[in-house]
């Protein structure tokens, strides 16, 4: 495993890690809420067609909201890329929790729609965000820590 690798640190039941380890289950799928936004990824402001700034954090995008001097703005969710998932499973309150790190091979967005087909979205802050789940396609297991 590389030492400059970009990983991301997921807590996970015990029957996926298991299924992961086991190389049964291929794809992590997370949902993307305002609250853990920065761990999955950034919001792109776009002025038209240019990329006007980058944000962070829902704070950050909400900050730029209300300053906008646009009664409008167009942001975009681009998905951090990460090399491998460090996921954790086991109760909060031992010493050692079991972890491996998988490699990723893709990630991909998605957005949840109605039965009729539109994307479901949701105000918080005076902002409409869309609910988004992203799909993690896993690669090999690169390391593995069972603890008795």
């Amino acid at each position: 495993m590389k030492k400059d690798m970009k990983i991301l640190t997921l807590s996970i039941k015990q029957k996926y890690f298991d299924e992961i380890l086991a190389g049964t289950k291929k794809v992590e799928t997370r949902e993307i809420t305002p609250l853990n936004s920065h761990k999955y990824g950034v919001y792109v402001i776009y002025e038209g067609d240019k990329a006007v700034a980058e944000l962070k954090t829902t704070k950050e995008l909400e900050e730029y909201g209300s300053e906008s001097t646009a009664e409008e703005f167009v942001f975009e969710f681009v998905p951090k890329k990460y090399d491998a998932l460090k996921l954790i499973t086991g109760a909060y309150n031992l010493p050692k929790r079991p972890y491996m790190i998988v490699e990723v091979k893709d990630e991909n967005l998605f957005w949840e729609a109605d039965e009729d087909g539109n994307q479901i979205t949701y105000e918080l802050n005076n902002i409409t965000y869309v609910m988004t789940i992203i799909d993690y396609t896993l690669g090999k297991v690169l390391e593995v820590q069972l603890y008795k």
